[in-house]
């Protein structure tokens, strides 16, 4: 098998469901069905993909991934059976990379995984010495994915990492939520805004000196982001 992933949910009929389809893609996985043994798996194995159920007994998918973030940046894929955009909102901003809702078309899951793996294991670039990029106070280091900032070092999650650097590859440019959206997440635009407005959220607070007065990712209101072109 060429990569590896962990299932976490309650439900052992979907987790087998899900083992069973992502053997076909080459893709072993293991499932748990708790949040307590999934951070011991965590642990002990090397994953490159956590597909985490929100609604479990005991310790929710949300307290999960939280202690997960501590100390993994391992992309999570969150599953609930909630269709509410506050519970989407919540998990991409405690640090979700993507979200489905229960139920969901099986190939859309594979698509999604397939998509994140690829996220996390690829080399961004032909040259994998190229040197860091750095701005004023901030620095992007490839081969680590990770950034040193005033608020310290910074290792990022993959959906964080790739708009991050999106940005800065086209600092100056107004760049539309359309075009950061299909760039980061290699879909077609579906005019949900949550999902890159949570992503911008969790990166101002690792990056800006103050979130509240962004000096790197700055809004422009009613068309998108551009990053500053002054740093």
């Amino acid at each position: 098998m060429d990569y590896n992933i962990l299932i976490i949910d309650d439900d052992k009929e979907l987790c087998a469901l899900i083992k069973q389809s992502v053997a076909k893609e080459n893709i072993s996985a293991e499932h748990c069905y708790s949040g307590a043994d999934g951070l011991e798996l965590l642990v002990k194995n090397e994953y490159h993909l956590i597909i985490l159920d929100v609604m479990m007994p005991g310790m929710d998918g949300f307290q999960t991934m939280e202690k997960m973030r501590v100390q993994s940046s391992i992309p999570i894929l969150m599953l609930t059976s909630k269709n509410d955009s506050m519970s989407k909102v919540h998990g991409l901003r405690s640090g979700a990379d993507d979200y489905l809702t229960k139920p969901f078309d099986m190939e859309e899951l594979i698509a999604r995984i397939i998509s994140l793996i690829r996220r996390y294991t690829r080399f961004n670039f032909a040259d994998n010495h190229l040197l860091p990029l750095t701005y004023k106070g901030l620095t992007i280091d490839f081969d680590s994915r990770s950034i040193t900032t005033r608020n310290g070092i910074f290792e990022l999650p993959p959906k964080e990492f790739d708009l991050l650097l999106f940005c800065a590859k086209n600092q100056g440019r107004i760049l539309t939520k359309q075009q950061i959206y299909e760039e980061v997440w290699g879909e077609s635009y579906v005019y949900d805004d949550s999902n890159i407005m949570a992503i911008i959220s969790r990166l101002r607070k690792k990056i800006e000196p103050d979130s509240g007065m962004p000096f790197y990712i700055q809004t422009v209101k009613g068309i998108g982001y551009r990053f500053n072109k002054e740093v």
